[in-house]
């Protein structure tokens, strides 16, 4: 039975994007509690940066390795020991007794978190035809804007029911199920199934290769394209809402937590319109980096907007904003669509890390150092903190602007090489 062609690639499809959708909502979950941590804990502005820049820290610094590993030994047991590891440390968050064990629970749901994008990428490679696979990021996306959506009213509301710690525990036993559901959907079936189930580990020829194959991907200008995409979409959203969106939403407009977590609902709409409708206009277009340079812009605009209204922008518009820069979150998806198209299949899971890795690292700077901002200017309800804050997305999506101006459309000798029309 050819894989590409069986009904049961739609049962991959679905536990694959059912812990997708899990895994994202922890990124940003935390930032719902940031002001009770705060206050639970007695820790600065400063550490609470910290305590969110760890989980991406890990996440990115392992995303090369993981691409790496995941082409030469194939994405399976990476994905199922990534959902196991997250589950794990969002339990061991959920019974946190002082910021240490958060930290520590943070870096292992971002070491977790680091495996699973790529292998997700390079699974829906090896089950679904080249055609079928940019509409399938745009609902992989979708899936991922869905975690982040339940990360907002739903479990808001939640955590004011129940308090922080039960939605963390329940979560963490779900993703540790999701494991072994993995486990059984993407090995134990396979094997009884599919006879030509591929070997995971590839030639020796093709192991003394590695080195040679990272210096020329750091070497390439598409691959840096996408790097910079990805730093100026991704993490100036991930950052922000996973961080201070709460906080700012309270403190500038004196929102409640449940009216700034319905306030970030509507920037995850946003993300989920972006990723369907951007990568239908790219495969409409037959062109990727067309409908890419106007989102980059656009994002780079509304950021500019805080500052222009010194942090406060009317609300009206500041819901507009919101949604628009969920639409780059979502839109970024182009990102991997641009690496399975310029790319030969043995180079993608290597390739789609490196671009992950830029996302992830913007994720990593960006809390931090508006963590440090908001400590400089105190007290943080006179505003100008958050104010100034603002430059630094501002300056993260001009280098995504950058990146969308350095990417190329299809090169045909890589296209070639691995067999792909788009």
């Amino acid at each position: 039975m050819d894989k590409q062609n069986s009904k049961y690639r739609w049962i991959v499809f679905t536990a694959v994007l059912f812990t997708y959708f899990l895994i994202v909502s922890q990124r940003t979950a935390p930032g719902l509690i940031t002001d009770q941590l705060m206050k639970d804990f007695n820790v600065s502005a400063s550490a609470i940066g910290l305590l969110t820049s760890i989980q991406f820290l890990a996440y990115a610094s392992l995303q090369i390795p993981i691409g790496i590993l995941s082409d030469r030994y194939g994405p399976n047991l990476f994905l199922i020991a990534g959902a196991l590891l997250n589950g794990l440390g969002t339990l061991i968050y959920s019974a946190a007794p002082n910021e240490f064990v958060l930290l520590i629970s943070r870096a292992l749901v971002g070491m977790g978190d680091a495996t699973i994008w790529v292998n997700l990428v390079l699974i829906l490679g090896q089950w679904f035809r080249v055609k079928e696979f940019v509409g399938l990021l745009g609902f992989a996306g979708m899936a991922g804007s869905l975690g982040f959506l339940l990360a907002t009213y739903p479990f808001s509301a939640w955590i004011a029911w129940s308090g922080w710690r039960t939605p963390f525990f329940t979560v963490g036993i779900l993703l540790c199920l999701c494991g072994f559901l993995l486990y059984v959907v993407l090995v134990k079936r396979p094997n009884q199934l599919f006879k030509d189930h591929p070997a995971a580990v590839q030639t020796e020829q093709q192991r003394e290769n590695t080195f040679l194959m990272l210096k020329r991907i750091f070497s390439d200008r598409q691959a840096w394209a996408t790097f910079f995409c990805h730093f100026g979409l991704v993490g100036t959203y991930v950052g922000f809402i996973g961080s201070w969106a709460v906080p700012y939403g309270m403190q500038m407009y004196g929102m409640s937590r449940s009216q700034v977590s319905q306030l970030m609902m509507i920037g995850l709409v946003g993300a989920i319109v972006g990723a369907s409708l951007t990568t239908w206009i790219a495969n409409r277009l037959e062109s990727i980096k067309r409908p890419y340079m106007v989102v980059h812009l656009v994002v780079l605009v509304s950021w500019i907007a805080f500052l222009v209204f010194g942090g406060k922008p009317p609300f009206f518009m500041l819901a507009v904003l919101f949604f628009i820069i969920g639409y780059g979150n979502g839109a970024s998806a182009l990102t991997f669509a641009a690496v399975r198209q310029s790319f030969a299949m043995r180079e993608v899971g290597v390739v789609s890390g490196f671009a992950n890795t830029g996302g992830f690292i913007s994720a990593i700077l960006l809390p931090s150092i508006y963590g440090k901002v908001l400590d400089h200017f105190q007290p943080v309800s006179s505003g100008a903190g958050y104010t100034y804050g603002f430059i630094i997305p501002v300056l993260f999506a001009a280098l995504g602007v950058m990146g969308g101006f350095l990417l190329r459309e299809q090169r045909k000798e890589s296209s070639k090489a691995s067999g792909i029309s788009v």
